[in-house]
């Protein structure tokens, strides 16, 4: 993996970025037929309305599902990582962890 800086406003033109949560980005993901969009890390956002702005968990999770995961402004809305999981294969079939 090489390590290189990139301009997220050229390579995900157009893609909602949510003011105040760019250290939460750990990806960008794309789709058929729409544009690339910002890929966030929920949990890192749920911690950083805990710790910045001193929300209890649960008042952070109801602000995310209301406030964030609820907003939309076009069709390159942020999307968000929920569970991290990691494919395990055995010699019968392939089991999903979370990490």
């Amino acid at each position: 993996m090489s390590n290189f800086e990139i301009d997220l406003d050229e390579y995900a033109e157009g893609a909602v970025m949510l003011d105040g949560f760019e250290d939460c980005i750990v990806g960008v993901v794309e789709e058929f037929g729409n544009g690339r969009r910002l890929l966030y890390d929920k949990q890192k956002m749920i911690n950083k309305l805990c710790s910045e702005d001193l929300m209890t968990e649960q008042e952070a999770e109801e602000f995310f599902d209301y406030n964030i995961l609820g907003l939309h402004v076009n069709e390159q809305n942020a999307v968000f990582l929920d569970q991290r999981i990691i494919p395990v294969i055995t010699e019968q079939k392939v089991i999903y962890k979370i990490e």
